[in-house]
């Protein structure tokens, strides 16, 4: 395990692997997790590559495995998952994994086809029963309506024509047909007026809804349909009919002529539903069988299936000497590693029993190495935080170990309130209790699974709230006298002019703290709960939280800037620490740490019986830069003089730090002192190349290489220009940046004062009312009172104001905090790791269709 205030020490290695044992030693490394791979064949083609008919074979038992668990799925069979993930299969046992998965899909497809057929032939016979109930009926209907006696008309009206019996158009020689069937209900509409159109009035359609909706077999999806007779005269009219039923994809069958051929049906019909429900049910039994054999290896399977692929993929990245018989590989790791790695591949090689044993071999590179961060699942969560930043340069400082801290803190300066604090640290505590549950920790929701990754940051958070909830006194916008206050109206009355008169006279009063025994002494923690019924308690919390936030802010930037130096001592840029560090340093405390000195001197030197003598800081901080010092009445004896003195320091920082490193390189660069090659690995990778070339003057002059006319004809041209630019960007940035950032500070102020109104605005508008009724009206509305509090304290004031405070913590961190030392230039180590395969249950590739 290596420090988390720095990233791990890099090296790149060149892994030897024989062609019989290369699968084994790729699988032993995924399984620790130990190295990245290098694209050794970055312009061959992934279809070109020599692996690519074994991942082919991958991705043909993907797709079995796919169709296994949606079939698996559709059955609601559970799929176990187990407690040790299975190692990846021998090459020998692939075949017996697909032979299996092969003989699985076939039988399955098989049994699911002949369910369908089943489905779909019971679906059409009871389609056919219901249209002969139904169609029955309206035989009967017009039976009844037909006259007694025949009608003679010269043109016989269609609609006193029976269907049954004779009709004047039978007499005419026409010959009456009927075609029956089902229909969807949307189409019934258009249906019927494009026969009407195309018959010309020669048809009769008889139509009635089904009360029971039918089930589709293949998309399970319940259609409302319904079912048409219709009688019609001629042949070419039912060859009409006939035609656009098919247009409108309608369900025809045969209509039967008389009630006795009607009751053999309806028989024939019962008798053979009854069978296929029969048939039905074994072959469902049998396919839940098969699927519940099949769900025992399943997840075993995909697993090895997604590990063989894995290895496979990365042996396409190696190359191949040329006797083809050795594979070679180039992996960044680490240097603390290397004895694992040497051993991963000599158990490779003794599984697979390969006679020459797979070796690795350390080479120089010029290339920046990856950036890896050791973490635990407390430490993870911060990390993550400050790499959405940017993913910290090779062997940079982290500051990830000090937001452990720093982010929690100034989170609860912004949202300090103990019962808010005690609700997010209960809900964190929770998730710590199941976050072994396999049902919340792979939950799918997104929001949620960031909630949980973010556990302990919450966890944190909840007991920096109550802390400084507790420095507040301020629990749900309510003070806790747990000491007793500090302020005895008492003394007024004994000691000083008030009166029982007094009460009477005036709606507000004043406590006078220079009275004896008005004022107790300071609160033991804290605020003191009086002041929560003081008319003045917002002017006093404003004037203590906005002196706090700038207190806090220069602290927090003064501690980034010190940080800076940790990164100058390691990678050997000494000169940084005067020209650079010394400089930025001066300037800040000159300015802003003098405002901070003030705003504690004035604290100490003025108490309450000379506190109307106390000036204002901030009038005396801007009379400092317009030299107006003797205009006012001064803090403290030779204030002028030593505010001259540090604005002289501080604006003659501001041309050491403009131009002290240009110059400094330019007579590094004139005096052609040894720019020679740092041996292994450079420590500075994203920097300029007056700063490369510095480290190798450093390491020369400590004796790594010697300089030769050799390296000076390859090192870099020096072009003052541009570092004089870059110089200028930085110094103005730093400079300004000091003002704004100590400004940005004074969010804490704001937001910490928004967070106690709106507490204290919820509490009165909501819970005080309930709990001036009555006690009999109090006793029914309480408890929904109740709730509607906690809901909106929830929503308004965890969840949205949470949310504000949380960004601007962050932003806090990201542009006051880690500019000051950190550039966040790196690229992150992504080693050769099965547990980073995402889970087989929640890949669309396998879940899709």
């Amino acid at each position: 395990m290596g420090s988390p205030f720095r990233s791990e020490e890099m090296c790149l290695a060149q892994l030897f692997l024989q062609s019989g044992s290369a699968y084994d030693c790729i699988s032993e490394l995924g399984e620790l997790a130990l190295v990245e791979f290098r694209d050794l064949n970055p312009t061959v083609s992934s279809f070109q590559r020599k692996f690519v008919g074994e991942i082919k074979r991958c991705e043909e038992m993907e797709r079995i495995l796919g169709y296994l668990l949606r079939e698996i799925r559709k059955a609601n069979i559970p799929v176990p998952e187990a407690e040790v993930r299975p190692l990846a299969p021998q090459p020998r046992h692939v075949l017996e994994i697909r032979e299996q998965l092969q003989r699985l899909e076939v039988e399955l497809r098989e049994v699911a086809t002949n369910k369908e057929k089943l489905q779909k032939n019971l679906l059409e016979l009871t389609e056919y029963t219901h249209m002969l109930k139904v169609t029955h009926t309206f035989v009967k209907r017009n039976a009844e309506r037909e006259p007694l006696g025949p009608q003679y008309e010269e043109f016989p009206s269609l609609e006193k024509d029976s269907v049954t019996g004779y009709t004047s158009m039978q007499r005419l020689g026409a010959k009456l047909g009927f075609i029956s069937g089902l229909i969807p209900r949307v189409k019934v509409e258009a249906f019927e007026r494009l026969l009407w159109r195309v018959c010309k009035g020669y048809m009769i359609l008889s139509c009635s809804e089904m009360e029971d909706s039918l089930k589709d077999p293949v998309t399970g999806e319940s259609t409302e349909t319904v079912v048409f007779l219709i009688s019609f005269w001629g042949d070419q009219i039912g060859q009409k009919v006939q035609k656009i039923c098919q247009s409108y994809h309608c369900h025809l069958y045969p209509h039967p002529e008389s009630d006795e051929e009607r009751c053999d049906v309806m028989e024939s019909l019962a008798t053979r539903i009854q069978d296929l429900h029969t048939v039905l049910s074994r072959t469902e039994e049998y396919l839940r069988q098969v699927l519940n054999k099949a769900s025992e290896s399943v997840y075993t399977w995909a697993i090895q299936v997604q590990k063989m692929k894995a290895i496979y993929h990365t042996l396409n990245m190696c190359s191949f000497d040329v006797t083809n018989k050795c594979l070679i590989a180039e992996v960044w790791c680490p240097v603390s590693a290397l004895t694992t790695l040497r051993g991963a591949l000599e158990e490779g090689s003794r599984k697979s029993g390969a006679v020459v044993p797979s070796f690795v071999n350390r080479i120089p590179c010029s290339e920046t190495p990856p950036t890896l961060l050791h973490t635990n699942k407390f430490t993870s969560g911060f990390q993550n935080i400050v790499d959405a930043y940017g993913v910290g340069s090779y062997r940079e400082v982290n500051p990830a170990p000090y937001t452990v801290i720093t982010f929690p803190f100034l989170f609860a300066v912004m949202f300090g309130d103990m019962g808010h604090g005690a609700v997010m640290t209960v809900f964190a505590l929770w998730m710590l209790v199941q976050e072994k549950s396999p049902t919340v920790k792979c939950h799918r929701n997104e929001i949620w699974r960031i909630l949980f990754e973010g556990r302990y940051i919450i966890l944190m958070m909840g007991f920096f709230s109550m802390y400084t909830g507790l420095i507040y006194n301020d629990c749900f916008s309510k003070s806790l006298n747990i000491f007793g206050s500090s302020w005895s109206v008492r003394a007024m009355f004994t000691q000083g002019p008030w009166m029982n008169k007094t009460l009477h006279t005036n709606s507000l009063l004043t406590l006078d703290p220079n009275i004896t025994g008005v004022f107790g002494g300071p609160y033991p923690v804290g605020i003191d709960p009086i002041w929560n019924l003081a008319s003045n308690r917002l002017t006093f919390l404003n004037s203590y939280k906005m002196k706090m936030s700038i207190i806090l802010g220069v602290c927090h930037m003064t501690f980034g800037v010190i940080l800076g130096v940790f990164n100058h001592i390691y990678f050997r840029r000494k000169f940084a620490l005067f020209l650079l560090f010394l400089p930025e340093l001066l300037f800040l405390l000159c300015l802003f740490g003098y405002l901070v000195f003030m705003v504690v001197y004035k604290w100490l030197a003025f108490s309450a019986r000379d506190s109307w003598l106390a000036p204002s800081i901030l009038v005396h901080f801007i009379s400092m830069f317009l030299m107006q010092g003797q205009a006012l009445e001064p803090l403290y004896p030779g204030q002028t003089g030593l505010q001259v003195f540090l604005l002289l320091v501080a604006f003659l920082s501001i041309p050491v730090l403009l131009l002290g490193k240009p110059l400094y390189l330019y007579w590094l660069h004139q005096g052609d002192r040894s720019l020679g090659v740092y041996r292994g690995y450079e420590r500075v990778r994203r920097g300029s190349e007056d700063d490369m070339s510095v480290m190798r003057d450093h390491d020369a002059e400590e004796g790594g290489v010697h300089s030769d006319p050799a390296s000076r004809e390859t090192q870099p041209e020096f072009d003052l220009g541009e570092v004089v630019l870059h110089q200028s960007i930085h110094t103005m940035e730093y400079c300004l940046g000091c003002i704004s950032n100590s400004a940005s500070y004074l969010r804490l102020w704001a937001l910490s004062l928004a967070h106690a109104q709106l507490s204290e605005v919820l509490w009165s508008m909501v819970m005080r009312p309930a709990l001036r009724l009555d006690s009999g009206t109090a006793t029914f509305l309480l408890v929904p009172v109740l709730g509607v509090f906690a809901t909106l304290t929830v929503t308004i004031l965890l969840l949205m104001e949470g949310l504000s405070a949380f960004l601007h913590a962050l932003r806090l961190h990201w542009v006051e905090f880690q500019n000051k030392f950190y550039s966040g230039a790196g690229i992150k180590f992504v080693p050769f790791s099965f547990s980073l395969l995402p889970s087989v249950l929640e890949q669309d590739s396998f879940l899709s269709d």
